[in-house]
């Protein structure tokens, strides 16, 4: 289920006419936000098991609005990882200039962030969902409360930036070794959010 504008339609002396101003966003019925990127599509696979949980939306982060993201009580981000081994802007999508050109004037205290994140364990062994820790460090930087880490058990990977004091920073899920598993994973993870807090 992708995020869609709906088009406002309202009478006029001569008939029907479309309205062109965008409908105000409502944080109070988005309390919470689900924000991806994708390069396969793996990553968007997974954001759907959440969003289906849920019930929300996913939005693509090269298509959301700052506005609406600062909105959000808690949001969940999530990215495969790319470019394997690189400092910074791992993800080879969207959030690589997002992460560096947007974040920093975004104001995320007193707000919850949850991150997710999708890699090879097999063929990526050494950097196992590295991106994910890239979004965790960012956004805790950036002054948000960093909710939904989870246990490393049952993975078979040898390193991972996304691993913070022997957990990972959030819901990690392998689409080529493991999708058997990611929808459980999602379902266990949402109700551990609910848990820390999140609002639904």
């Amino acid at each position: 289920m992708k995020f869609c504008a709906a088009i406002v339609f309202a009478a006029s002396v001569n008939g029907f006419a479309p309205l062109t101003q965008k409908p105000a966003f409502n944080s109070e019925l988005n309390s919470v936000g689900v924000y991806y990127s994708t390069s396969t599509g793996n990553t968007e696979t997974v954001c759907g098991y959440i969003c289906e949980e849920l019930g929300a939306d996913m939005i693509d982060i090269a298509d959301a609005e700052d506005e609406e993201i600062a909105a959000h009580d808690t949001i969940i981000v999530g990215a495969p990882t790319w470019n394997t081994g690189a400092d910074e802007q791992r993800s080879g999508t969207g959030w690589d200039d997002w992460l560096y050109d947007t974040l920093p004037n975004l104001d995320f205290s007193g707000k919850k962030v949850a991150v997710f994140g999708v890699g090879d364990q097999a063929s990526y062994a050494d950097n196992y969902c590295d991106a994910a820790g890239e979004l965790y460090d960012l956004f805790k930087a950036n002054g948000a409360t960093m909710i939904g880490a989870t246990s490393t058990d049952g993975y078979d990977h040898e390193e991972s930036k996304a691993i913070v004091d022997d957990k990972f920073v959030g819901l990690m899920c392998d689409e080529d070794n493991q999708d058997d598993l990611s929808e459980d994973r999602a379902k266990a993870w949402i109700e551990q959010l609910k848990g820390e807090g999140m609002t639904v």
